[in-house]
């Protein structure tokens, strides 16, 4: 695989120190044992940690290294006594020394130097990507990617045909099972396929459901990243026709059939508006739409502080993107990215530098929904083409717009919209967004139900009028959006662009 060539690539540069960060230590010695096996009948695997101390794959006899320290001492004695053997050093559990002690870093430093005179390299198995200043020169950072679709399905044959799993999935009912468990590491996904066959005594088509429920519970403990239902179909979602009609063209996008046909797949979609115009539920809407897994990256708790760990977290949010796609990744208020300005030691522009290479560089099919309320804090490099699709702009609804929302809200809420004057609400709310609408029909709701009656248009035309619409209390940042949206920097998301010119907003 690629993560085989990588490796193979590196050692034949000669590079002696290699950081291979992940959380599956054993996979990531059996990838090494396979890559050392390549590198020809002589090479050796030898591995420590602080339980085992020093051993070999070839079973040959090792001298005692019960501290990292003296472990470091040995690998260069090792070395150097058969510099032409093309052995790998696999050092599990450094991460926990080298961070506090200099003579581990110093060390680690001096045999990797030692090293270039051999054909040797170590490999320090670690589960973050964070390395010492002093290595920074000498060690190469490799991630181990998540287990793809192939890998997946060999590792649920072998559990089905290892246990005698009686099933019921046929060849193309096996792969969609491989393919729904992406996402998750090896272990993981041995854990919800065995969980599956537990279930129940015929492996079927519902095993996918128990392993997407597991899926579900591993991406909620990706510090800000969470994994959302897309309950929001277009029909639910009123006005933004011209948005919709976007969505609809690039429906089947992602299908096999597309890609035969020489399509590309689509990259992404920015969304600004002010709050409540209906940008969240547009994203949820996506991944219904489209039939894809919807994962949000919630930028405010990225840059939480007591999280730490920003930029490695931002990554590892964007590996399991990679590795459930196709999919869909919410970037909620995009905006935060930069909302820590010069106070943080440069944290946010690395993070935003990282977020634009992979949008730009990204091999998975990841369709990114990228939300935003203030288009001032954006950097213009974040909206260009060749990242995103398509901006799209959501004024404040129209009033057809708003006859659509009331209608969607009163349908949600189990009450039939030809019972009111949809008309008479709309034109009495003008310059409200759609979460003011939601907001005023619950609202009217607790006023019926309090009176022990059912809802009727005088309660929703009362609660209306107690709103304060944000577009007033905010018609700077209303005026500044449009103007931003007359310079033809953005697409409006509804037809007709009606700009709403005698709104009164004082």
């Amino acid at each position: 695989g690629g993560i085989h060539r990588e490796l193979a690539l590196h050692l034949q540069a000669r590079t002696t120190l290699i950081v291979l960060v992940t959380n599956e230590e054993q996979r990531a010695l059996a990838v090494l044992d396979q890559v050392r096996r390549d590198r020809g009948p002589d090479a050796d695997l030898v591995l420590w940690d602080q339980a085992a101390r020093l051993r070999s794959a070839q079973g040959r006899k090792m001298a005692e290294a019960t501290t990292i320290e003296s472990a470091l001492d040995r690998i260069g004695e090792l070395a150097s006594h058969a510099p032409r053997r093309p052995d790998l050093y696999a050092l599990s559990d450094v991460h926990e020394f080298w961070g506090r002690s200099p003579l581990v870093r110093r060390k680690l430093r001096s045999l990797a130097h030692r090293l270039a005179a051999t054909a040797a390299a170590v490999v320090v198995v670690s589960p973050t990507g964070e390395v010492p200043r002093e290595l920074a020169d000498e060690a190469v950072i490799v991630q181990l990617p998540l287990p793809d679709a192939a890998a997946m399905r060999v590792l649920l044959d072998h559990l089905i045909d290892a246990r005698g799993v009686r099933s019921a999935l046929d060849e193309p009912g096996r792969e969609a099972l491989a393919r729904a468990a992406l996402g998750l590491t090896a272990s993981q996904a041995q854990r919800a396929f065995a969980r599956a066959v537990a279930a129940r005594p015929l492996l079927d088509a519902r095993a996918i459901a128990d392993v997407v429920a597991e899926k579900r519970a591993v991406v909620r403990a990706t510090p800000g990243l969470e994994y959302l239902p897309a309950e929001a179909g277009p029909q639910e979602v009123g006005g933004l026709d011209q948005l919709k009609a976007w969505l609809e063209l690039r429906r089947g996008a992602f299908s096999a059939e597309a890609a035969d046909y020489g399509l590309p797949t689509p990259k992404g979609l920015a969304l600004i508006g002010i709050p409540g115009s209906g940008k969240s539920f547009t994203a949820r809407m996506v991944g219904r739409l489209w039939q894809l897994p919807l994962l949000r990256l919630d930028m405010g708790t990225i840059f939480d502080s007591k999280l730490g760990e920003t930029e490695s977290r931002v990554r590892r949010a964007l590996r399991v993107a990679e590795a459930v796609a196709p999919s869909v990744l919410w970037i909620d208020e995009v905006e935060k990215v930069l909302a820590h300005g010069d106070q943080d030691g440069g944290t946010s522009l690395r993070v935003l530098g990282t977020i634009l290479t992979w949008m730009q560089d990204r091999p998975a099919p990841v369709f990114v929904v990228a939300t935003a309320n203030d288009v001032s804090a954006i950097p213009p490099e974040l909206l260009r083409r060749g990242r995103f699709d398509e901006v799209f702009f959501l004024d404040l609804p129209t009033e057809a717009e708003r006859v659509d929302i009331l209608r969607v809200q009163l349908q949600r809420r189990g009450r039939n919209p030809a019972d009111f004057d949809l008309g008479l609400l709309a034109r009495c709310s003008e310059g409200q967004v759609g979460a003011e609408l939601e907001q005023a029909i619950t609202e009217a709701m607790y006023v019926a139900f309090a009176a022990g009656r059912d809802i009727t248009t005088a309660d929703v035309a009362g609660a209306l009028a107690e709103v304060v619409p944000l577009a007033r209390a905010s018609r700077e940042r209303v005026a500044a959006l449009r103007a931003w949206l007359r310079e033809g920097r953005a697409r409006p998301a509804s037809t007709p662009p009606v700009m709403h010119p005698d709104l009164r907003l004082a």
